[in-house]
């Protein structure tokens, strides 16, 4: 079986987070950048999957000359090699035009399975499984705690608020997993080292094909016009029971729209 798992390089989620500027955009290069929290799950489970079935596991990622140092991380947990798509025009692209180039590279390496986390905690968005099974015509089982494969079908226990739903689909497909999926491995030192030596091919928009004005500023469906700072919390309201408290809390309720 062959497996890509999308990883991103984003801020750290435990650290302070803020937006440039200038553009309004994440200040990646004053933060701590780790790999995606979700993604690690996602690689986990490629890994459990090679063990028990065979094949290869790659890592995609799209980002700057920074984003080696997750690559990197991913491979010492395992996988077998990496791609990564580098490109100067590749700066404020959108999620429509992020998963225009993930596309095209996934089209460049056929695999059997997608794996990705099911958000980003930069974004968390959670649109790019179904943006790239949309683009690449595979079938989207999404939010998964547990995946099962038998042969080329698959069958996932998707999450939801009430429990959960069992969806199937046969391969190629794309899935997104949560942190109920697995416990990711951490990296041995002989993983560590061995992730030195593995391939990472870097790909350019020339070589995958996709127009730089599709992306980057130019291309950008959606922009950011102004960010401020999240207000300092302020003193709560009391509400002093003397026989009317219960009416009293209703009608703060209903001011606040809560009820």
């Amino acid at each position: 079986m062959k497996i890509v798992v999308l990883v991103k390089q984003v801020p750290d989620s435990g650290a302070e987070r803020n937006l440039r500027a200038d553009d309004n955009t994440v200040d990646r290069a004053s933060a701590n950048n780790v790999i995606n929290e979700m993604d690690e799950y996602a690689i986990e489970e490629a890994l459990r999957l090679q063990e028990a079935h065979g094949g290869e596991v790659t890592v995609l990622t799209m980002g700057p000359d920074r984003a080696t140092e997750s690559i990197r991380k991913a491979l010492s947990m395992g996988p077998d090699a990496a791609v990564h798509v580098l490109d100067d025009a590749l700066a404020g692209t959108d999620a429509l035009g992020t998963s225009k180039v993930l596309a095209a590279a996934i089209g460049e390496l056929a695999p059997d399975l997608v794996i990705a986390g099911a958000e980003s905690t930069d974004a968390r968005g959670q649109v790019m499984p179904h943006m790239l099974a949309e683009r690449l015509g595979y079938a989207a089982l999404t939010g998964a705690r547990k995946l099962t494969v038998e042969g080329s079908q698959l069958t996932v226990e998707r999450q939801t608020e009430e429990g959960y739903e069992v969806v199937t689909a046969a391969t190629p497909a794309i899935v997104s997993v949560w942190d109920t999926i697995n416990e990711p491995r951490y990296p041995s030192f002989k993983g560590i080292m061995a992730a030195k030596k593995k391939p990472v091919a870097t790909k350019s928009l020339a070589d995958l094909q996709v127009p730089a004005d599709q992306v980057g500023w130019t291309g950008a469906t959606t922009t950011v016009l102004s960010h401020s700072k999240r207000p300092p919390r302020s003193a709560g309201q009391k509400v002093a029971d003397s026989g009317d408290g219960g009416t009293a809390l209703v009608e703060y309720l209903s001011s606040e729209k809560f009820v």
